[in-house]
């Protein structure tokens, strides 16, 4: 049975972290067609990693990316979720909070990205009282960009920019923004 259920859908449920979340997700994370739009893949340690600071990041700001899974089988489908980015160079828009998912590859094309985020895209401006939400992408991950405009989120090109995380030259430093405001949001609720 699942545990900490944070949010709940029609179809997915997010939860807290579990141990048995690592090879599932490891495997995810080893796959180059899911981290085509990152730098590079991650190892097995470099993902149990990634986990510790999703975990520690939960305790500290109340949120983060947590794993996604069908409700009515419990399969893991990858993470979705709320974060305060914490890069050691920064971002040209922050501070700010970023909503994000990396799913595996038989998840793709359900829905499932566009419908956990939209729960909390709700929980972020109703529970935590958010102002603003973003999301961003390599400008090439055309996949991620449709997810953020069937969650509202829109982009104004002006506001792209180069990941500080990687060298200007590298083919996936051009990114793009894409932001959704409170009132924004709220308005399209009625």
């Amino acid at each position: 049975m699942t545990q900490d259920i944070l949010l709940e859908t029609e179809r997915l449920i997010c939860r807290s972290w579990q141990d048995a979340d690592l090879e599932p997700f490891a495997e995810m994370c080893a796959d180059p067609e899911v981290m085509r739009y990152f730098p590079e893949s991650l190892t097995h340690n470099q993902t149990a990693a990634l986990i510790d600071r999703a975990r520690a990041k939960h305790q500290q700001d109340g949120f983060c990316f947590v794993p996604v899974e069908i409700k009515d089988t419990s399969e893991f489908l990858g993470f979705v979720g709320l974060s305060v980015p914490a890069y050691s160079k920064p971002l040209p828009f922050d501070p700010c909070v970023e909503i994000g998912w990396r799913l595996k590859r038989s998840a793709w094309g359900k829905g499932y990205a566009s419908e956990a985020a939209a729960a909390w895209i709700r929980f972020g401006f109703e529970t935590i009282g958010l102002e603003e939400i973003v999301s961003f992408t390599a400008d090439t991950n055309t996949s991620s960009q449709k997810v953020m405009e069937r969650i509202g989120m829109s982009r104004d090109p002006a506001d792209d920019f180069l990941h500080p995380m990687l060298p200007d030259t590298h083919a996936l430093a051009p990114h793009v923004l894409y932001r959704l405001h409170r009132n924004t949001w709220a308005r399209r609720q009625m």
